[in-house]
């Protein structure tokens, strides 16, 4: 049988799942496995060889569309959401995540440093790195930045796909490009600033054209798409351009290959059907434009549509073995799957 490749994932929902679940039971569940709900839970990540990333944090619109179904869609975001509203649900998935670990009797780990993050996979657990997506709960003033960052946050996207007093997000109208609205606001420059000061990643996923190259010119710090794919291939706003992805290599940053398939396909549709080879296709042209050093995982797991042939974190030793046969020895194979982010956060973070 073919070696596992252990895997570490740059992003997924899986915090806002549980928060959203009113049954009572959402982390036993998870830890048991027993409801199968969503794409992560414990056994599952067991299966998949996952030994740990970044979950997401994040504030939905109320009575939020879904802006991620396919091509031609309406283009228009949802306002701005109040400060207050955002960090309700922030502090609702939080809570999640550290009731989530206090409860798993020491087999899921909050992770602060690269080093940390090592110790955790050795001793057998599953390494988890807070991040938030969409600084919506943050004040222009950035003391709540403080509280979060003394509470282990180590990860942050400025924008998810709307507005805030911080930037700018790209809406999901398919096809499109991400050269779509202004850049940073002065307090989005302010808040890029005090993270690279704290050495907390700016994820630039959800961020627009504008916003990438102000990050850019800061010149604080890699940059960093966690999920993310390549736009000539996917004419999605959210995917990466040519140029983008030079500026990328040349800041010795990183990209997570994202595994939601209208991110995936060249017609955008979020179809179960779609061929893990779309996903090859990804991968060789990330590590076309960025070399093998720059590039891993970051699924979207529990937040978008994944190929069916991958189906959950159980099922990533599928697209593994799809590299495998396309050509990526194992030593290439263990790069993408979680040595390329430990060394990018080791990058970022210090050791």
């Amino acid at each position: 049988m073919p070696e596992a490749i252990p895997y570490f994932d740059g992003h997924n929902d899986a915090l806002l799942r549980l928060y959203l679940d009113r049954s009572g039971t959402a982390i036993a569940d998870f830890l048991s496995g027993t409801a199968g709900k969503g794409h992560i839970d414990l056994p599952r990540a067991r299966a998949g060889h996952f030994v740990g990333g970044l979950f997401a944090t994040f504030s939905p619109s109320p009575k939020r569309t879904d802006f991620s179904t396919g091509a031609g869609l309406d283009p228009s975001l949802p306002p701005l959401l109040p400060a207050a509203e955002a960090w309700a649900s922030i502090l609702g998935e939080s809570a999640v995540l550290f009731r989530l670990i206090a409860a798993s009797n020491g087999a899921l780990a909050l992770c602060r440093s690269a080093a940390e993050i090592r110790a955790a996979i050795a001793q057998g657990q599953i390494a988890l790195v807070f991040h938030i997506e969409g600084a919506d709960a943050i004040g222009e003033d950035l003391a709540l930045l403080e509280v979060l960052h003394a509470a282990g946050l180590k990860s942050l996207g400025p924008v998810w796909s709307r507005a805030n007093v911080f930037g700018t997000g790209v809406p999901f109208k398919f096809p499109g490009s991400p050269d779509q609205g202004p850049g940073l606001t002065e307090a989005g420059k302010r808040l890029v600033a005090a993270c690279a000061e704290k050495r907390i990643l700016i994820d630039l996923s959800h961020l627009n054209e504008a916003g990438f190259w102000d990050v850019a010119r800061l010149g604080l710090a890699p940059l960093v798409a966690t999920h993310s794919n390549v736009h000539a291939l996917c004419p999605s706003p959210r995917n990466l351009t040519e140029r983008q992805l030079a500026a990328i290599r040349d800041s010795d940053g990183f990209v997570g290959l994202n595994f939601a398939t209208s991110f995936l396909r060249e017609d955008g549709q979020m179809r179960a059907d779609t061929p893990v080879e779309t996903m090859v296709r990804h991968l060789d042209a990330l590590i076309a434009a960025l070399g093998e050093d720059r590039v891993g995982l970051g699924s979207d797991f529990d937040g978008a549509g994944v190929p069916a042939a991958i189906g959950s974190v159980a099922g990533v030793q599928v697209l593994f073995e799809a590299l495998r046969t396309h050509g990526y020895d194992d030593a290439l194979l263990k790069k993408i799957g979680s040595e390329n982010w430990l060394s990018a956060l080791e990058r970022i973070w210090g050791a």
